[in-house]
């Protein structure tokens, strides 16, 4: 009966996303010895290879990261079928659109912290999944609104993509830390970035989604020579696109969220957070061990020792360093997806008055920019991440930006003549460092360079840094594009060469701040600890306690 009761709890403990995320602590639980068991656990983890375990785990983690990209991507097609069904001639107010795409982004700040904050409180397995859940319900319901004389549409469309918001938010924090927590050491970085990625397969998805949709009612929408031809069947043809293109965004969420759900607690924050007393207990018992309980515990984790360790420069600068370089990153990310359009036009698509030519070029011309820049970005640096490091690509892909950005602002003019080839051509070099650069590994270093008790808390505040930037980009710096435009008797983007000198002048400064950062490569997460913010490696401890215990047992049976 015991054998068969250890065989039914084997099997439980490897269904849904413990056969990915596995629950390394159960494992050992037959281990008294807490600091022996860390030491098994956290070896288990890190001898792992590189195989379908991890693979598994990158698919659950990163197919959040599908959705965030695909629901925040989408929209910005979405939003031109929704002008023509909403709006007279399709003219969507400035103001509006705005208001729809910055709201994703407040609500996603609020979804960073505040999840961020309740993962280092109750725990990893407890808090993931709840976002995937929040996004799902959230997409759905944004695809059975409509217009009412009562409601104005944007505005309850607004309050549902902030809703989506708090979602997407809360997936950066868990996703990046969970990942890192349950990665070997060797392959954390590939496995990190990797998970990452999925942003861009994410924007590939809504691309292909647009394409389709935009080819299933070709002859509906070709007969719109321009948006006032635009009838009740290419009404009810666009307002049909868009909640299909908006709802597909829950696809991939709702196969992810079982595995996700029982997930098995992370093994450092079961013995980091929920063992802490358990430490001190040994580390005060044990005259094998010689060291007081204060030198291998850590502290309780408490807003009070939040702002005692933070506040001081030496651990406060990495906090700092990952925030500001986050925030200097996507002032600049976002301020270049504003001006997609504009480089598309330049190029010769987008600029259709055709409803159908319209979409579908601005949809394959995404796709071109996509594949050619985006992709390969978060490719090269999954590949290269573990060897070259972190904080190289980072300072490399800001230094490289800052001439791109310069070049492009300063001769716009010239690199727009014979059809903008000049200027596409920088605008998706752009895009390729922007990934093989600060944009993948502003992500990943928080994820691993903080300690246990705040390592989710500190990437929610450094993450909400970043879409603080982008909100300030969306609403302030996206406005400029056409300041001074009527005394100089034009209509649109006579300040957008300014503007991209601004975008230069924020990753000037992200250098500045990526030297505030720490390299992280190659070391585990209790090294990076004990090296950068004084804390006890309890694995070295239990190792050489280990060797001890083996030595004398040794002399024993000599004797």
């Amino acid at each position: 009966m015991s054998e068969i009761n250890d065989h039914t709890a084997h099997a439980v403990s490897q269904s849904g996303g413990k056969t990915a995320f596995k629950d390394y602590i159960g494992q050992f639980a037959h281990i008294e010895d807490p600091i022996e068991r860390r030491r098994l656990a956290l070896e288990e983890i890190d001898k792992t290879g590189f195989g379908w375990t991890q693979i598994k785990m990158i698919m659950i983690a990163g197919v959040g990261f599908l959705t965030d990209s695909y629901d925040i991507f989408a929209i910005n097609m979405g939003i031109g079928m929704i002008g023509y069904v909403y709006w007279k001639d399709g003219a969507i107010p400035a103001s509006t659109t705005t208001l729809i795409k910055v709201s994703t982004s407040v609500g996603t700040v609020i979804g960073q912290v505040g999840f961020g904050l309740s993962a280092d409180i109750f725990g990893r397995k407890k808090i993931y999944g709840l976002e995937l859940i929040i996004m799902i319900f959230a997409c759905i319901s944004q695809c059975v609104i409509g217009s009412s004389p009562a409601v104005n549409f944007a505005a309850i469309f607004s309050f549902w993509r902030i809703i989506m918001g708090i979602g997407i938010g809360g997936d950066y924090p868990l996703s990046s830390i969970i990942s890192s927590e349950f990665s070997t050491t060797k392959w954390r970085g590939a496995i990190m970035s990797t998970v990452f990625s999925n942003q861009g397969l994410g924007q590939l998805l809504a691309g292909i989604v647009t394409v389709i949709l935009v080819e299933g009612y070709k002859d509906t929408l070709i007969v719109a020579d321009k948006p006032a031809d635009c009838g009740p069947h290419c009404i009810h043809a666009l307002d049909t696109m868009w909640r299909v293109l908006v709802g597909f965004g829950c696809v991939p969420g709702c196969i992810a969220l079982y595995y996700r759900l029982t997930i098995a607690e992370s093994p450092r924050y079961t013995l980091d957070v929920d063992e802490n007393d358990v430490f001190a207990k040994v580390a005060d018992a044990e005259a094998a061990i010689d060291v007081h309980a204060q030198d291998i515990a850590p502290p309780k984790a408490s807003f009070k020792d939040f702002w005692r360790h933070f506040g001081q420069w030496r651990y406060g600068k990495i906090l700092l360093g990952t925030a500001g370089s986050w925030f200097m990153l996507d002032v600049a990310y976002y301020g270049l997806g504003l001006n997609t359009s504009l480089i598309l036009g330049t190029i010769g698509y987008a600029s259709s008055k055709n409803v159908y030519h319209s979409l579908h070029n601005t949809a394959v011309g995404n796709l071109i920019l996509i594949c050619a820049g985006s992709l390969p970005g978060y490719w090269v640096t999954a590949a290269t991440v573990d060897t070259v490091g972190r904080k190289p690509i980072q300072i490399g892909g800001f230094i490289i930006l800052t001439i791109l950005f310069c070049a492009i602002g300063f001769g716009y003019n010239k690199l727009s003549v014979n059809g903008g080839k000049g200027l596409f051509g920088l605008y998706v070099v752009a895009q390729f460092f922007q990934n093989f650069g600060p944009n993948t590994t502003t992500f990943l270093v928080p994820g691993e360079v903080f300690p246990t008790r705040y390592r989710s808390s500190a990437h929610g505040i450094s993450a909400a840094a970043g879409k603080v930037g982008a909100i300030i980009a969306q609403t302030c710096i996206g406005t400029l594009v056409n300041h001074g435009c009527a005394k100089k008797g034009l209509k649109t983007n006579c300040f957008l060469p300014h503007v991209m000198e601004i975008f230069a002048l924020f990753m000037l400064i992200g250098i500045f701040t990526s030297l505030l950062i720490p390299e992280t490569k190659r070391l585990t997460l209790e090294e990076i600890s004990e090296r950068y913010h004084g804390e006890t490696d309890t694995t070295k401890i239990g190792k050489d306690r280990y060797a001890t215990q083996e030595e004398s047992y040794d002399s024993d049976l000599k004797q």
